[in-house]
């Protein structure tokens, strides 16, 4: 090739190169600007990100939801650019639905599904059905949302519970057995206070789910029992936690008795309360409790929810003392959790070799649940205690007749 020939050339593919960079440039910028105007999310900035893109599809969504005037227009022009854009389908069918033309509401929506098998345009169909009152589609499309994994799953136990507030037909129309939606559903029963129907699908869990996971959940849901002060199923739900190797207990009245473990955070177990002035801590020696003088006046330094049946008791209590003299108000109660009053009291705590005590207490029909509380509360003309107390065990046992 002639020297002319090929200069030439090189120079020619120079000026394409260039022009390519320089278009290149161009259509970058272009795309940063609409970006840019986008993301301003006024309708004349949209708009505007729109004249610079005017093949966004995603401009004519956003559009549509600030333009509502137009919305239907701009929602079709935004299936022209992307066909299987399955919100602009569920946009487009609820502005039909709102116009009142349900049979072009229901295909749109129907039309989202087919370019989507996500859990949102099963959500949307089952809520639209609701709103036609066809309850029996609506529980085809509430069964086929719950089918698909999806982390918030609370809109459509609500949209269940409009229907029917029995936790016992909604189960049966959409769980699956999968651990997630159990999860959610029963997190949804205790936010309905439906304590008692928690604690039914909970052996559900135990057997689906992970137990390092899952276990705080069912913890949770025994705790909400008593709150409830529904003591036969917080029991029951307890026991099989221990059963199933769940949880780390005792089947002794009270858990824990010899305050050999750290506690578990649940009413099963010791309350342990901290204060300026009072530190408490379990361990091989039993629960052992510093008063500096600085404690508050009234306070518990250790409580945990029992269930009782109706009957005579034995609260037996082994402690010893250091520097708390007799009678300055530091004693063991059984409480009950309904009204808060004290059912039995102890003598004041006050030895410096270990003691041996017990307390007699009968509980009245029916099972009920009681507080076993240590409690401190200043004796009127004593000072504050300042010491050390030294628990090494508590039991409750049925009285011998």
């Amino acid at each position: 090739m002639p020297p002319l020939v090929r200069q030439s050339v090189v120079v020619a593919l120079c000026v394409i190169v260039a022009a390519a960079c320089a278009l290149g440039v161009w259509n970058s910028w272009q795309i940063a600007r609409a970006d840019y105007l986008f993301h301003l999310d006024t309708e004349e900035s949209v708009r505007a990100a729109i004249r610079v893109m005017p093949d966004g599809w995603n401009y004519y969504m956003r559009l549509a939801q600030l333009d509502r005037v137009h919305a239907r227009d701009l929602l079709a022009t935004s299936l022209e650019l992307n066909r299987y854009d399955a919100q602009a389908y569920i946009e487009l069918g609820l502005r039909y639905e709102a116009e009142g033309n349900f049979a072009k509401a229901e295909s749109s929506l129907l039309t989202a599904f087919e370019v989507d098998h996500t859990y949102l345009p099963r959500w949307t169909l089952a809520n639209y059905y609701l709103r036609q009152d066809n309850l029996p589609t609506f529980w085809a499309w509430a069964r086929s949302a719950a089918s698909i994994p999806a982390e918030d799953v609370g809109s459509l136990f609500e949209l269940c519970w409009r229907v029917s507030p029995d936790p016992e037909k909604i189960a049966a129309a959409i769980l699956n057995g999968q651990p997630d939606l159990l999860r959610q559903y029963l997190r949804f029963l205790l936010a309905k206070d439906q304590e008692t129907a928690a604690a039914h699908f909970a052996p559900r869990l135990m057997a689906a789910g992970d137990q390092e996971s899952d276990r705080s959940l069912l913890v949770s849901v025994v705790d909400r029992l008593v709150d409830a002060d529904d003591a036969v199923e917080a029991v029951k739900l307890w026991h099989l936690l221990m059963q199933q190797h769940w949880v780390v207990a005792d089947t002794t009245t009270p858990n824990n008795a010899q305050f050999a473990r750290e506690p578990l955070p649940v009413r099963f177990d010791w309350a342990l309360p901290e204060y300026a002035g009072l530190h408490s801590w379990p361990g091989s020696s039993g629960l052992e409790s510093e008063f500096t003088g600085r404690q508050p006046e009234d306070c518990t330094i250790a409580d945990q929810t029992v269930a009782l049946s109706p009957g005579d008791y034995l609260l037996a209590y082994d402690y010893r003392t250091t520097g708390i003299p007799p009678g300055t108000g530091l004693e063991w109660q059984i409480v009950d959790v309904k009204s808060n009053t004290a059912l039995a009291s102890s003598p004041n705590l006050s030895s410096n070799t270990q003691e041996h005590s017990e307390l007699a207490f009968s509980v009245p029909s029916p099972i009920s649940l009681f507080h076993l509380r240590l409690r401190y509360q200043r004796s009127l003309g004593t000072p504050r205690i300042a010491g050390t107390l030294v628990v090494l065990s508590t039991q409750i046992q049925a009285r011998a007749q």
